[in-house]
């Protein structure tokens, strides 16, 4: 199961939406399983159909997790005309087995769905998730 604060969730949604039509994306960070900061990162292909989170961002994050202590507890990103369901790219380009990778698809832009996944050597497996707060 993932677990993420309302506040957070809210905030994907939001990043999705601003981004639109292209895809965002960001890296939630914590410990012990917590998310403790949501970190917006600049899409470097700039496609709604691809995330590359920008080598500049990840550099930053990276720097910061280290200083704090905390873990790359999910990868997010939207998907702004399809389900919230990784992509065949999204498989292939999953870089961080350990993450949860977490998709917002906003389709349907009135009932935006949150949904989170394991990515592990090409194989997609779906984690609950609870929004709490």
């Amino acid at each position: 199961m993932f677990v993420l604060e309302r506040k957070y969730a809210d905030e994907i949604i939001a990043h999705g939406r601003q981004e639109a039509p292209n895809e965002c994306c960001g890296v939630l960070a914590g410990r012990d399983g917590r998310v403790e900061k949501l970190f917006r990162a600049v899409n470097a292909e700039k496609s709604p159909y691809r995330y590359n989170v920008d080598p500049h961002d990840l550099l930053r994050i990276y720097r910061e997790c280290d200083a704090r202590g905390w873990d790359f507890l999910g990868i997010y990103h939207s998907h702004p005309h399809t389900e919230a369901y990784p992509s065949p790219t999204d498989v292939h380009l999953a870089a961080w087995p350990d993450s949860t990778y977490v998709i917002v698809s906003l389709a349907d832009p009135t009932n935006p769905v949150l949904r989170a996944f394991r990515i592990q050597d090409g194989r997609v497996s779906e984690d609950e998730v609870r929004i709490e707060g």
